[in-house]
């Protein structure tokens, strides 16, 4: 990897203060044929097709569980609403008052002050208020299936139209999470023995829509009219579960469907050219990537001179075009950060900093570290022979062509590669357990770069190889700067202190490589223009455009009917 300056100066925005959780999505290409069923409306009847490549669901319609349908094809957001609404993909602008009319934290952020907004109800008719938000917190508290992100809550307030939260520890780096809750209603919910494991089949809540009909195939939204805000122009939603990738695709490129997040490695042909007036795709990124994932815990790659030559030979710019068709953003920066949702974060010396493959400046930096070569042959200090072994999901296409791109940019160091796939079940296994030589995974992406660098080099993560470690740390990479510059972000009351502490972490991310970022990770979208209009892109980036995403409500109340 070459690090050189780039053409001009990027302007460096203000340090967050309130952004955006973003889930990455990475969506496998399943096997098999066949589609769900079609149940497209006539055109222009206030109809908007929405579709997800996700099979047939169970009627489950909770919010809070990661495996309900409502959760999987998105529409827990068109009934459910948050405290704030921000952009994923901007995350240094402010989030808009939702549920919350205003909030405040104190200054350590370990007690947050919420006012409610007056107006919302419920959609049967039962007025929301303040109490409602405190019930939702203390369900979350005391629902350890509900609180994923393990947030430290000490305890829950309500003084009339008030709700206050107080926490363990800072909680700077989890704004977004704990504003983008969706509140549900106190009357219905308290009345429910097992919140854990209720379908809710009858959502109850604040947003424009209601559940009308459930199938596995099909879920029909309808607008209610009492809405709090200005109503949508689209009157029902359909959202199709269709069996695979190519079902949803084909849904796409026939019109059936005209709002989707599937991978689509030939999307000029099979999508944009059906109809090349209304098929649009964007593919914006959050600040989360897609990388190779190094066993820092074994050898020969608990040498960073050697990860660094790893990192310095492999081709960017082959993997974002060959291996994601262009639809996972290029990288441009050493610090992984993919731009513009990073820049605001750059540290001054990276700042105007770019990456390129550079195969000479690999066999240097090998050569002053006391490796030779044996004809193509990489030898390490002790003459032994440098191989790796890739790993891979089996019919994750996208993967498996970088993994083979990879491998020849390893090659071209002396360093003999060998790639093998495995089932998607045995690949997550060995992934978690550190039983691989090196390997692509995703990170975990937030409303801040904390959470990308937590998930790559938390030492509190670190298990020995063989024992799993499902929330991250997957290269056993251990650094006590990276502990203490995590520890720091995520605590300190000091902004200067918290800046430093970033900068720290993308240094060692450049000159130690615990993990090789390739691309970056998109939040993106297929949509059609034919009946409506107002979807965010290049020129409009007001939110992610992927169906599944939090801000999902507030793309549909933008859209407007197609002339």
């Amino acid at each position: 990897m070459r690090v050189t300056p780039r053409r001009g100066n990027r302007r460096r925005g203000a340090t967050v203060a309130v952004a955006t959780a973003v889930v990455l999505s990475t969506l496998a290409a399943c096997s098999g044929g066949g589609g769900g069923t079609s149940n497209a409306g006539p055109r222009g009847d206030g109809v908007l097709n929405v579709g997800m490549p996700n099979a047939p669901q169970a009627d489950n319609s909770n919010p809070f569980l990661a495996t309900s349908a409502s959760v999987s094809l998105g529409y827990r957001a068109m009934i459910y609403e948050p405290l704030a609404m921000y952009n994923g993909i901007r995350p240094a602008e402010d989030a808009r008052p939702w549920l919350a009319a205003e909030w405040e934290w104190n200054e350590d952020f370990t007690e947050l002050v919420i006012t409610a907004q007056d107006g919302p109800e419920w959609s049967d008719g039962t007025a929301f208020s303040a109490a409602d938000i405190a019930y939702t917190f203390q369900l979350v508290m005391d629902t350890p299936a509900f609180n994923g992100a393990a947030i430290p809550f000490e305890e829950v307030e309500q003084d009339g139209d008030t709700v206050r939260l107080t926490f363990g520890e800072s909680q700077f780096v989890n704004q977004n999470r704990i504003l983008g809750t969706y509140i549900v209603p106190e009357h219905i919910w308290s009345e429910q023995d097992s919140p854990e494991t209720w379908e809710n089949r009858e959502p109850v809540g604040t947003g424009p829509y209601v559940l009308e009909t459930f199938t596995p195939q099909t879920v029909t939204l309808t607008r209610r009219d009492s809405y709090w805000q200005g109503l949508p122009e689209v009157e029902e939603l359909r959202y199709t579960s269709y069996n695979d990738n190519n079902a949803q695709t084909t849904a796409l490129a026939n019109g059936d469907s005209e709002w989707s997040f599937v991978f689509m490695p030939d999307y000029e042909n099979v999508y944009i050219a059906k109809n090349p007036d209304h098929h649009n795709l964007w593919f914006p990124t959050s600040l989360g990537v897609h990388g190779l994932w190094l066993n820092t815990d074994q050898e020969p790659f608990d040498d960073p001179a050697l990860r660094r030559a790893v990192s310095q030979v492999i081709n960017r710019d082959d993997i974002h075009v060959q291996a994601h068709a262009g639809l996972y953003p290029a990288l441009e920066n050493p610090t992984g950060l993919p731009l513009p949702a990073g820049e605001p974060f750059l540290a001054p010396e990276y700042r105007d900093a770019t990456v390129e493959a550079d195969a000479d400046a690999a066999r240097a930096e090998l050569e002053d570290a006391g490796y030779d070569t044996s004809g193509d042959t990489l030898l390490d200090p002790d003459g032994n022979a440098v191989t790796v072994d890739l790993i891979g999901p089996a019919g994750w296409s996208d993967y498996l062509t970088a993994l083979s791109i990879i491998s020849d940019n390893l090659g071209e160091i002396g360093i003999e590669a060998t790639l093998n796939t495995q089932t998607v079940e045995s690949w997550r296994t060995a992934v978690d357990n550190g039983e691989f030589d090196a390997t692509l995974h995703w990170t975990n992406s937030g409303g801040t770069p904390y959470d990308m660098y937590q998930h790559i080099m938390d030492g509190g993560m670190y298990h020995p190889v063989g024992e799993g470690s499902p929330g991250g740390n997957f290269g056993r990479y251990q650094n006590p700067e990276a502990d203490a510059a995590l520890d720091t972000y995520a605590t300190t009351s000091d902004e200067g202190e918290r800046e430093e502490a970033l900068h720290t972490l993308q240094r060692i991310l450049v000159e130690d490589v615990p993990m090789v970022p390739t691309v970056a990770g998109p939040i993106g979208a297929q949509y059609n223009t034919t009946n409506w209009v107002g979807w965010p892109d290049e020129s409009d980036p007001y939110g992610p455009p992927q169906p599944t995403q939090p801000n999902a409500l507030d793309i549909v109340l933008r859209l407007k009917a197609a002339e």
